[in-house]
């Protein structure tokens, strides 16, 4: 029976909201708006740089967020129907938790590309510029769920080990007390995603635009490992959760789409679109 880390664990927050004077926020919703300012002030740099308007970002943003929020939400409540059954009303709770980020990234990127085309900018113009941002605005979002205590992973004794209270382990695990903290995981696998594609960028090795397969390729990856450590409840498809199988379509098509657009080596000509 696993009672605590064997060197100590990492304490949740005793409640998932900030007070801040008279005003008390949804520590869910706090983070999640704090990624998006992350990624819009980030991509503005990135787009100054290239010696564009910084406000065009502002603008994709504006329409892009809304409806990245209602993807994530249609695609959490579609792969987890069940757990809504007789509370419907529920579904517009966001700060509740539960946002399906696949269907959110696509959502958001689409509408993100449609205004950035009615805007002047072309497709593959904003894909370079604000796809290694995103990243960064998953690894800040993934702290609500630290805060609601929520999609962590099994049980462990590791040094690093999250504390979960009661009321919020699963059935099979209330003799547990800590677990793999999967927002860490994959807020850590993000930052270094970011990281990597801003110089794959910068160093011109693959074709303008295609950076977006790469990061398809990368968040499926990372995403493979943080799902299979999960402990909480999820749809399944013969056997396995649905975002596992999300996470190695991702990983399919990043790939394949990803080699199609690398540049061959003699035509590498390096870009230095990094923001300083």
């Amino acid at each position: 029976m696993i009672q605590t880390a064997v060197f100590g664990a990492i304490p949740s927050p005793s409640g998932s909201s900030i007070s801040i004077g008279p005003l008390e926020l949804r520590a869910y919703g706090l983070m999640i708006a704090l990624g998006v300012l992350a990624a819009v002030l980030l991509s503005q740099k990135r787009l100054t740089a290239r010696g564009g308007d910084p406000e065009v970002i502002s603008t994709i943003a504006m329409w892009a967020v809304p409806a990245g929020l209602i993807g994530s939400r249609l695609y959490h409540v579609a792969t987890d129907w069940r757990s809504f059954r007789g509370r419907w009303e529920d579904v517009p709770a966001l700060w509740q938790g539960g946002l399906g980020i696949p269907g959110g990234l696509m959502a958001g990127v689409l509408v993100g590309v449609l205004v950035a085309r009615r805007s002047g900018l072309s497709t593959a113009m904003v894909l370079d510029v604000m796809i290694p941002t995103i990243p960064v605005a998953q690894a800040i979002g993934r702290w609500g769920n630290w805060f609601n205590q929520e999609v962590f992973g099994r049980p462990t004794d590791l040094p690093w080990a999250l504390e979960i209270g009661v009321a919020h382990r699963p059935a099979a695990h209330l003799d547990a007390s800590t677990f793999h903290p999967t927002f860490l995981y994959e807020g850590l696998w993000n930052i270094a995603l970011a990281v990597v594609l801003v110089r794959v960028e910068r160093r011109g090795l693959l074709r303008p635009g295609y950076i977006v397969a790469l990061w398809v390729f990368g968040y499926g990856l990372g995403r493979l490992w943080v799902e299979a450590l999960r402990s909480d409840a999820a749809s399944l498809i013969a056997g396995v959760r649905v975002n596992i199988w999300m996470a190695l379509l991702a990983i399919v098509v990043g790939a394949v789409v990803a080699r199609a657009g690398r540049v061959p080596p003699g035509e590498r000509t390096g870009r230095d679109v990094v923001a300083r």
